[in-house]
């Protein structure tokens, strides 16, 4: 018989169903009521009825999980510090996409040498997402890979689409099945429509191949989700001045779909400047305080130490909490920043 399939394919490796990975993995109660809280509390963010803004804070990526917990407790204690003005979710992101090749992630290349041990990556993953909430503090993520979310969703409590794939059907699919709010960021060449459909599909239900609990491919069935909103992150210009954000206010509202929006004041909003993300954040504060009330948040990078350091010989030599893929604030720039807005946002 002649041989039509699989025939670039070099081996397939099988992944214990989610069901199995979540009962060796089993999170707490008291870890679950900090997710659920931190997804009330993003969701009234976007309604409105929480005043405060959602500040979005952490490495590029994750790649050492021990520093990410060093970061994680600093995070925590600088969170309540802003409380009354910010709500902090830690930015705990495992999956990479690539324009071309690259490091994909902590779940496809734990060790970051090109072996993929994925079954690895997805423990490694939950297992630190129950430490950070454990902590009290709640976490965001990416979502890339549209299985990952059976394995890991129950322990997020606020989603991106990325830029590279916001135009994607799977995953507007999936999102519209996700049980906390989402995210849409405007793609890599400032295209705001692309974003604003994206959500739009999102809020409508929809019907696709996945997997269940149990591993098994199944079609999904979800009801839309109500709670997604859009994210500017540059193009060929930056977005965040206020013309800019007055555009986004009037496409959001021929839309009909919320008004909100939040600033990632990284990547285009800064050319790629990792060390001015703290402008683009004052100007957003200032946009606030002057009395924008479509704004509702901001991400950052940041992490342990500044700056970005290569993977030539995978964790051999890497400095300790420095990141892997983009480069990111230090930890007292950080801290600095998010004072700093909070200060401002007093009299708000």
């Amino acid at each position: 018989m002649l041989r039509t399939q699989d025939l670039r394919i070099v081996k397939t490796e099988p992944l214990v169903p989610p069901v199995a990975l979540k009962r060796e993995l089993a999170a707490s109660d008291a870890v679950y009521e900090v997710v659920v809280r931190a997804r009330t509390t993003v969701r009234d963010v976007l309604a409105g009825r929480d005043r405060r803004l959602l500040a979005v804070v952490g490495p590029c990526s994750i790649h050492d999980p021990e520093a990410a917990l060093d970061y994680a407790r600093r995070l925590r204690a600088l969170a309540e510090r802003v409380a009354p003005k910010l709500f902090v979710l830690m930015r705990v992101y495992f999956e990479k996409p690539r324009s071309t090749i690259g490091w994909k992630g902590l779940i496809n290349d734990p060790h970051l040498d090109g072996t993929h041990d994925m079954a690895l990556g997805l423990r490694l993953a939950r297992r630190l997402l129950i430490d950070i909430n454990g902590l009290g503090l709640g976490a965001a993520t990416e979502l890339l890979d549209p299985v990952t979310p059976q394995y890991l969703a129950d322990l997020v409590s606020w989603a991106a689409i990325g830029a590279r794939t916001t135009e994607s059907q799977t995953h507007r699919e999936m999102a519209s099945g996700l049980s906390m709010p989402v995210g849409f960021k405007n793609n890599t060449d400032g295209n705001q429509q692309v974003a604003i459909n994206a959500l739009q599909s999102a809020r409508h239900p929809h019907a696709f191949v996945g997997i269940n609990q149990e591993g098994m491919t199944s079609v999904v069935h979800t009801q839309g989700n109500p709670d997604c909103h859009i994210i500017l992150r540059g193009g060929r210009t930056p977005n965040y001045d206020r013309a800019s954000i007055e555009a986004c206010e009037r496409l959001l509202a021929t839309a009909d779909v919320p008004v909100r929006i939040l600033v990632d004041c990284s990547h285009a909003q800064t050319g790629k400047d990792y060390s001015r993300q703290p402008e683009v954040l004052a100007e957003i504060v200032a946009q606030v305080s002057a009395g924008s009330r479509s704004i509702m948040g901001f991400m950052l990078e940041s992490n342990l130490a500044g700056g970005n350091q290569p993977l030539a010989r995978g964790r051999e030599g890497l400095r300790y909490g420095v990141s892997v893929t983009d480069a990111c604030l230090d930890w007292e720039t950080t801290e600095r920043c998010l004072s700093d807005a909070a200060a401002a946002l007093g009299s708000f």
